[in-house]
């Protein structure tokens, strides 16, 4: 173990920024904020389509396990970590859907252009790839690997939603968070082939997955710190930075905590939870999927990728009548299509919406933000962030319903914690 950790009793801290931000560097003034949406709408959906087609296929014996999906180029939040010795600084997608952490490396063939230095594998005096007969090369499942059979090192191969793409080598490096807590020889891909608009301007990936090769299993099992994650997302044009805790720093407290389990599925990258229904207001609506009276378990995954949440067409189109007698708005189109229901935004600049509130297993009651449930898509158009999912069997909770919440991913007791918060920088 190292000494480091033992000092701050095996808790860790990274900085957690919206892309959208502008505090964050890659934040483009260029780009109006309905740009924005329009983006983050655009890749919500791939993102969501990759892993359904992948989803339905898993009921066969023989298939592959879903591909990871990738977060969209707007309304995805950005964690900063550091890699190598000497350490370079690293931006990566914050992705609760996918394991591997990733990022490009020198030399690159194919490389997308990021704002911080591409890491160089010859520069650092801890990086070593892995072999092919490697715990950590036989963990992977999903990122294909193979093996180089003149150097036995170990290959890994992740195609992506929207067509992004990543190919390299699984190798170990050092990591090091905030307070300069630095990990050896954690597994991480090294990509020297990676493509696709969808990885924005980022450095790569940020795996924070359920599944052996995550960051979370991997300090978990080499340096016993506790498989438990928090964060409190702020809203994505505020001036505010966040925090990402690790181990015994991930403490989610207080009396106004609600608690739902996670439910174990087959696909354990993946934080599954019982999703049990939507309140407008009053007016309580109960999911049931087309199969069963009753509510499966483990229905619902919460996604940091996707920016919108999804909920089966049947269900959907339930809240949606509920909702609509419920405004007084008036419908409209949005010029730039893609989101199901839009209306008029008041000349006054006010929407209001009735509370919603998301229910999930264990009398979980998430009072939604409201800028989390309508965002202005267009100029005077506001479309409500909540999609279909045209799928009973996969529904996901994007990171616009967790604005303003401090959420706790705990797989040591397998629960998930929510504690309402109107600050993201002191949220308990």
């Amino acid at each position: 173990k190292n000494n480091k950790i033992d000092n701050v009793g095996g808790g860790i801290t990274a900085d957690l920024i919206h892309v959208d931000s502008p505090l964050s560097p890659f934040y483009d003034p260029s780009l109006t904020r309905f740009q924005r949406v329009t983006d983050s709408l655009r890749h919500s959906l791939l993102r969501h389509r990759s892993i359904r087609s992948n989803d339905l296929k898993s009921s066969s014996l023989t298939s592959p396990a879903p591909e990871a999906s990738l977060a969209p180029v707007s309304g995805y939040y950005l964690m900063k970590i550091q890699l190598g010795n000497p350490p370079i600084d690293l931006l990566g997608i914050a992705d609760t859907g996918s394991d591997l952490t990733w990022t490009q490396c020198a030399p690159c063939s194919d490389c997308y252009k990021q704002k911080t230095p591409i890491f160089d594998p010859k520069k650092s005096k801890t990086y070593d790839t892995v072999s092919c007969k490697s715990q950590e090369c036989q963990s992977l499942r999903y990122e294909h690997p193979s093996c180089d059979n003149a150097t036995d090192g170990c290959h890994y191969e992740l195609t992506y939603a929207g067509g992004s793409y990543t190919s390299g080598d699984l190798a170990t490096e050092t990591l090091t968070f905030d307070q300069n807590l630095s990990f050896p020889k954690v597994a991480f891909g090294c990509g020297h082939h990676n493509y696709g608009d969808n990885l924005g301007t980022s450095s790569g990936i940020v795996g924070l997955g359920g599944g052996p090769v995550s960051i979370i299993r991997q300090l978990k099992k080499y340096y016993s710190i506790d498989a438990k994650i928090s964060y409190c997302l702020p809203p994505p044009n505020s001036n505010v930075s966040s925090k990402i805790n690790f181990g015994s720093n991930a403490v989610v407290s207080g009396p106004k905590v609600m608690s739902t389990p996670l439910v174990k599925r087959e696909h354990d990258t993946f934080h599954y939870v019982t999703f049990d229904g939507i309140s407008i207001g009053n007016n309580k609506l109960s999911f049931k999927s087309k199969k069963t009276v009753t509510v499966e378990e483990g229905n619902m995954f919460i996604d940091t990728g996707s920016t919108y949440t999804f909920l089966s067409d049947q269900f959907y189109f339930k809240f949606l009548f509920a909702l609509e007698k419920a405004l007084n708005g008036t419908p409209t189109a949005n010029p730039e299509g893609g989101f199901e229901v839009c209306y008029e935004k008041p000349v006054n600049g006010k929407f209001n919406s009735p509370t919603i509130t998301s229910h999930f297993r264990g009398g979980v009651d998430l009072v939604l933000s409201p800028e989390g449930i309508f965002v202005e898509a267009n100029k005077g158009v506001v479309c409500l962030a909540i999609l279909p999912s045209y799928s009973t069997d996969l529904l996901v909770f994007g990171n616009s319903q967790m604005i303003n919440y401090l959420i706790g991913i705990d797989l040591e007791n397998q629960k998930v914690d929510f504690l309402p918060t109107n600050d993201c920088t002191n949220p308990n």
